[in-house]
């Protein structure tokens, strides 16, 4: 088999004792102690991630956070057909925050998938040892199921090979003679039977023989069903608690202000006009920040609003969003790439006799996550033991990251994560400053603190998407295109490689880093989301300049991949494409593959009176390979044109002096319910091929296929977002 059958003996090697048959880094203590936090009397522990309890009930401990995402739904139904029991039967529990819990699925798939968009040698090898070598519980990049999933259908594959051969010896006969399902192990020639929560016990006590086989993914009795989603009930009664939610006896809740100018310190504050405030304890100083402390959030609020604190810009009084993007054009007209990619050569194809070539530059602003619930955790700290409340995308590095803010070791630290009001990539632990102020609040006080960042300072503090700039050249001929340059600016902290979907013989982009005093990060989709936009609006006109029709002009180019071309070709037959519209409405298409799934979408548009888009229709068409809850999944689908819809008309983060200019919403519109589209549909092609993410993927095409509808309606070509009112006149 090969480098692949060596990395699995290197990276997932069979260990005898406690049922352990993880990765080898976690054969030390640490899965051991998972085990043994979560394991009661008389249960069987399958590799930490399952345990069955002599009642048959099948508890799963997810590694992914609940985000309102339902993948930890989705994750019970894989788990429920591959272990061969009930989904009913499944309860969902979170994973603590340690070690013995470390999602390494993620670590490899994610590896496989950035190495493998560059280069079709990924080492396995390297990333079974990073894996090993890098313990994390990352829920984002639509990962918690197609990568998450996989992980846990593999310790119910291994749970299903130790109750099968504890059932054989119990019965003695062959293994082979065995049927699993319905939560029992049955032997068909003599009728007799044993129930899972009989023989757990013993069985999490064996030793694999051999790396369990998965059965491969289709529907099933629980995977292609729209089952409901475990996490509603408690949000719908209020039982769900959030980390805004947390509550303890002694509790005080402290805010902040802090430097409106990233980078920049608290220079002086006078702390007496927040110490007057009834119910306000004390004022902390930050290096950056100034923090009230109070009996509650309203007494802190009024607190921190009675200061008048005083800070410096750190340097960065002078940055603005068009200084910004003056200095795009710059970078990108002085032609000297950081990095760059591509085959073919694009400036000979440029200058081929016959050839028709056009240019178009196009930029992004900003954009903020806007997630419901702004930023809350708790923290007491007792000497050298810290206790934690939050709710953040990787509660183990939370955890090791409020260790090295305390000054204390990770042992020291127990976390407890909290449901998450939203997210999209700004609760990345790494982005956080609000560990490290927590930490150092609760620091110096005896009581255990909660901290609440105002939604002012959560819209003008963001990790956010970060403003782009591209120019994208390319040249036509004979119907086809012949070249294609993407030269785009942005942050180098926020590259992350994203495939092309087209058959090109010359195709080049080129990257150019440009650095501000702002954060910025993963947004969801990531990079998808901005390149979705250009190289898609771009599609439509180069398809203008070889005189060909959008949707077929894009099918020309996607004969080598028949994922793509069946996709696009449903998506076009789905939306209508084609037929009459009423006057003065357009029709528009764009299609992207992110995170191993397939997405073309088709919009029809139209203007209001007041020169805003009006969205009549969405039409998506989906290929993931296999859509584990379809009703799930559509909500997904569909949560995503909404918010690409909203970031596309009216969202924007805009700099003055260094400072972000927005506070709230209503200075960073949403979209309003008036606003959303009239209708979506959702579609999905069950391939059954690799599968891929159902989070992200829907909000790459949704942007380029409004502009591209517009243009149609309007007649202009809009390359700057947001559109607002750019389609007017």
């Amino acid at each position: 088999m090969g480098i692949k059958r060596r990395a699995f003996l290197f990276g997932s090697v069979a260990l005898a004792g406690a049922g352990v048959f993880g990765l080898k880094w976690s054969a030390s203590s640490a899965r051991a102690e998972a085990i043994a936090a979560t394991r009661r009397q008389g249960e069987g522990s399958f590799d930490a991630w399952l345990k069955i309890a002599p009642d048959d009930t099948v508890t799963l401990y997810s590694p992914t956070i609940d985000m309102g995402q339902g993948s930890q739904t989705a994750q019970a139904q894989m788990v429920a057909d591959e272990l061969g029991v009930p989904f009913e039967r499944i309860v969902i529990e979170q994973a603590p925050a340690m070690p013995g819990f470390a999602n390494t699925e993620v670590v490899r798939g994610f590896g496989k998938e950035f190495v493998g968009a560059v280069t079709d040698w990924v080492p396995d090898q390297i990333l079974g040892f990073a894996a090993r070598k890098v313990p994390v519980q990352l829920t984002g990049g639509s990962s918690a199921v197609r990568y998450s999933g996989q992980l846990l259908r593999r310790a119910a594959a291994g749970a299903r090979s130790l109750l099968a051969a504890e059932a054989a010896s119990r019965l003695g006969v062959p293994e082979g003679e065995l049927a699993l399902a319905e939560g029992r192990v049955r032997h068909a020639a003599s009728g007799r039977s044993l129930r899972y929560g009989e023989l757990a016990e013993a069985a999490a006590k064996r030793s694999l023989a051999a790396e369990p086989v998965l059965a491969p993914i289709k529907p099933g009795a629980a995977v292609g069903r729209s089952v409901a989603r475990r996490d509603i009930p408690g949000k719908v009664d209020g039982s769900a608690v959030y980390g805004i939610d947390v509550t303890l006896p002694a509790m005080r809740v402290a805010t902040v202000i802090m430097a409106p100018v990233r980078g920049g310190k608290l220079l002086e504050v006078d702390e007496k006009p927040a110490l007057a405030v009834a119910g306000v304890d004390r004022v902390i100083r930050l290096p950056e920040a100034v923090a009230v402390v109070a009996t509650g959030y309203w007494a802190a609020w009024k607190g921190a609003q009675a200061l008048a604190p005083k800070f410096s810009d750190g340097g960065n009084g002078a940055i603005g969003s068009e200084g910004i993007a003056a200095d795009h054009a710059r970078l990108i007209a002085a032609g000297k790439a950081d990095k760059e990619a591509g085959k073919g050569d694009v400036d000979k194809a440029f200058a081929e006799a016959g050839a028709k070539v056009i240019e178009a530059d196009y930029q992004v602003p900003y954009l903020h996550h806007a997630m419901m619930e702004p930023f809350a955790m708790t923290v007491h700290r007792r000497g050298d033991k810290v206790e934690a409340w939050v709710g953040l995308q990787d509660p183990l590095a939370t955890r090791s990251l409020v260790a090295k803010a305390a000054g204390v070791g990770m042992d020291d630290v127990t976390l407890h994560t909290t449901l998450m009001g939203g997210g999209f990539g700004r609760r990345s632990p790494w982005q956080c400053e609000i560990i490290d102020q927590a930490v150092a609040v609760a620091s110096q006080c005896p009581w255990p603190v909660k901290l609440i960042w105002s939604r002012e300072q959560e819209v003008s503090h963001g990790s956010y998407r970060p403003q782009c700039s591209a120019r994208l050249r390319g040249a036509v001929k004979d119907g086809r295109i012949t070249a294609l340059r993407t030269d785009y600016a942005q942050s180098a902290s926020a590259e992350m490689e994203v495939g092309f979907l087209y058959d090109l013989p010359n195709v080049q982009r080129r990257h150019f880093a440009h650095k501000t005093n702002q954060v910025d990060g993963p947004w969801r989709s990531v990079n998808a989301t901005q390149f979705g936009f250009w190289t898609e609006s771009f599609m439509d006109e180069l398809a203008s300049a070889a005189g060909e029709d959008p949707y077929r002009f894009r099918r020309r180019h996607l004969d080598h991949d028949p994922r793509a071309a069946k996709v696009l070709d449903e998506a076009a037959r789905l939306g209508g494409w084609g037929t009459a519209l009423p006057p003065g409405t357009g029709r528009g298409i764009a299609i992207f593959k992110c995170f191993g799934t397939y997405v073309a979408e088709v919009v029809e548009a139209s203007l209001r009176e007041d020169g805003w888009p009006r969205v009549h229709k969405v039409t998506a068409v989906v290929d993931c390979g296999t859509t584990v809850n379809p009703r799930n999944a559509e909500a997904q689908i569909s949560g995503a044109i909404v918010q690409a819809l909203s970031t596309a008309v009216g969202e924007a983060i805009t700099l003055e002096k260094g400072a972000v200019v927005q506070s709230s919403f209503p200075d960073y519109p949403l979209l309003k319910l008036a606003e959303a589209p009239g209708a979506i549909a959702v579609h999905f092609i069950e391939s059954g091929a690799e599968m891929g993410g159902i989070g992200e993927p829907g909000v790459p095409p949704l942007t380029p296929a409004l502009v591209n509808a517009l243009a149609v309606a309007t007649g202009k070509r809009i390359r700057s977002l947001p559109i607002r009112d750019q389609a007017k006149g």
